[in-house]
């Protein structure tokens, strides 16, 4: 499969300057084609969530990290959009709050992990703590660099207990990264999502590209694999990520369960 080519195998060494930012490989159709494709696997993946969650015996654990502007809200309304939300958490992890400062990094993320027959999706993660940490130089090297084997232990401990685990990092370009800031300045009605801050963290670009791709690198496992999705066509990213999700879940032996013998029943 051509998305395959997008897996990080454990082992391999990332340089995400390498990996391309724009493509249409894993599609041969034209961009509207390729954006009613995305509804198509919305409607798939909806349709997959419920026998997921009728199953009910297995966890599914997804998560989004990308630069600013790359798309993960976007990619979660409309690739996952259409799921019914009794069976799937988003959760958004933001900056630290100081109740979750005084406790181990990973505390404030362990609860929102998925229960039987769960969807969870992380929009950021405990990812961001082998990212800002580094590049701020809020904690010393050895801090962060130990922080890696935290987080495959964490993910190992999730996968043996019964979760499904995949990861997206949404790769954009710094040019188009550019260009979507600019839409932001541009458009009044889109001021909100403006982030001064966004600015302060684009100087700093190449540091945290590096500190990506180490991440990638240090923690993409076999039962936790990550995926470089390229991410300036904003449809090929959904398309791509819509394929992966439905070859996954497709790939688990999920059934409705067996209903009690229903003969002889009558609604009166």
């Amino acid at each position: 499969m051509v998305h395959e080519s997008l897996r990080i195998r454990p082992g391999t060494a990332v340089d995400l300057s390498r990996l391309p930012t724009r493509s249409e490989e894993a599609w041969s159709g034209t961009k509207a084609e390729g954006k009613e494709r995305v509804k198509d696997l919305a409607r798939q993946l909806a349709d997959l969530q419920e026998l997921f969650y009728a199953d009910g015996r297995q966890r599914l654990l997804v998560v989004l990290q990308a630069m600013d502007t790359a798309g993960k809200d976007s990619t979660i309304r409309d690739v996952f959009g259409r799921m019914n939300p009794q069976g799937v958490k988003v959760t958004s992890f933001k900056k630290p709050t100081p109740q979750e400062l005084a406790h181990d990094y990973l505390w404030r993320v362990h609860p929102h992990v998925p229960a039987d027959g769960e969807i969870a999706i992380f929009n950021r993660s405990h990812y961001e703590d082998v990212l800002v940490p580094r590049v701020e130089q809020l904690v010393d090297e050895a801090t962060w660099r130990r922080r890696y084997q935290h987080i495959v232990d964490f993910e190992r401990l999730l996968f043996e207990e019964g979760t499904h685990i995949v990861k997206f990092f949404i790769h954009i370009s710094k040019e188009e990264q550019a260009e979507r800031l600019q839409a932001r300045l541009d458009d009044p009605e889109k001021h909100w999502k403006f982030d001064l801050g966004d600015l302060d963290t684009r100087k700093k670009w190449d540091a945290y590209q590096a500190a990506y791709a180490a991440m990638i690198a240090e923690t993409t496992t076999e039962h936790a694999p990550w995926y470089v999705i390229p991410g300036d066509r904003k449809w090929y990213r959904k398309l791509v990520i819509g394929e992966i999700m439905v070859d996954l879940i497709q790939s688990l032996e999920l059934e409705y369960p067996r209903p009690d013998d229903l003969s002889g029943v009558v609604i009166t």
